[in-house]
């Protein structure tokens, strides 16, 4: 089994993203293999993956298996700046060059000068943005923000998406001419549901890990507890599996992890209340039936017209109004691209009510 840790995981306890890979699961096994087949070449990296699969560790372990792997390796996410600083932000900017800019500074291209430079969640970089990252891409070269001398700059990219960015191509949200060079090499790395012989090697990991951390004496799985965790669906991935982990050895007894102790959410859809269905699904059969299987299937049996574009119209809609037409908020509840949320409702005439 192959193991694969965040240089400073303790530190990102509260985030998101996954702190530990490991590659025990056939699937896992060959995904370790044609990263270590990809990680020696110059080629830009499209990682696609869900959020909590690992996307930047396996940047890291890629920056660190090729022959820039001694020189800076620097995370960004394109979805944690606003978009009037995202230039600045990735290439820099000159004193005076904007309101607040009393020095230099250089952007994130040329502090990863030499090495790797990874752009999480670049499907939410804002068009005009996406031209001047294509242009640097092409001319290997940067201009800050208030200059117009180029810098020149060596640097291998990583990018990483949990959207289909062919869809945010095709809706007119993402260059397809970026696309297409960022898609030389593509790794899509499967969530955790999908390679179940990594879910126990990983919680052991996590037990141990906490355990130490916590001054606890090694803890166990019970064997019910191990089914219970290779049946659920882990929409969280593996850093739901180690909060999971975590909240189980705070409150089981003597060391050992019981079914009852691991706190898992059913993220299985399901309507705004216990069972039911939003309004517009389940009118159609007059009843709110107790799950969105039932209500799918009552759809079905009503041979509705153009029922796929119905139902996406519907989640996208009622997600929108959830979440009190917030975007933002949107794009996080259905865990996808602001870009992609803002195209759905585009195309279904929300925005146009805004």
């Amino acid at each position: 089994m192959s193991l694969i840790t965040h240089p400073n995981a303790r530190e990102l306890s509260k985030s998101v993203r996954a702190t530990v890979l490991v590659f025990k699961d056939p699937r896992s096994q060959e995904l370790l293999s044609r990263i270590e087949r990809l990680a020696p070449s110059e080629a830009n990296t499209l990682i696609i993956g869900e959020t909590g699969t690992g996307k930047e560790l396996v940047a890291r372990h890629i920056h660190h298996l090729s022959r820039r792997g001694r020189e800076p390796f620097v995370a960004v996410n394109c979805g944690a700046f606003a978009e009037t600083l995202v230039e600045s932000e990735l290439f820099g900017h000159e004193k005076g060059a904007f309101t607040g800019a009393t020095s230099n500074k250089a952007g994130w291209f040329e502090a990863a000068n030499g090495g790797t430079l990874f752009l999480d969640e670049i499907g939410d970089l804002p068009l005009n943005m996406q031209v001047k990252l294509l242009r640097v891409l092409q001319e290997r070269e940067v201009v800050r923000l208030g200059s117009r001398t180029p810098i020149p700059i060596n640097v291998r990219l990583v990018a990483a998406t949990n959207v289909n960015l062919a869809d945010a191509v095709v809706a007119g949200h993402f260059r397809e001419d970026l696309f297409y060079r960022l898609h030389v090499a593509t790794i899509r790395l499967p969530p955790l549901r999908e390679r179940p012989g990594d879910i126990l090697p990983l919680a052991e990991f996590f037990i141990e890990e906490h355990c130490r951390r916590l001054g606890y004496d090694r803890a166990s799985l019970s064997p019910d507890a191990e089914r219970k965790l290779l049946a659920h669906s882990w929409p969280g991935n593996i850093r739901e599996l180690e909060n999971a982990i975590h909240h189980a050895l705070l409150v089981c007894r003597h060391q050992v992890v019981a079914p009852g102790d691991l706190h898992l959410v059913d993220m299985r859809p399901l309507g705004p209340a216990q069972g039911q269905v939003p309004h517009a699904v389940s009118g159609v059969s007059g009843v709110a039936p107790p799950s969105l299987e039932s209500a799918l299937l009552a759809l079905f049996e009503q041979n509705v017209a153009n029922l796929y574009e119905h139902i996406e119209e519907t989640v996208f809609r009622e997600a929108y109004r959830y979440c009190h037409g917030n975007q933002l908020q949107t794009g996080r509840l259905l865990n996808i691209s602001r870009n992609i949320v803002r195209a759905r409702l585009e195309k279904i005439g929300e925005l146009t009510k805004a």
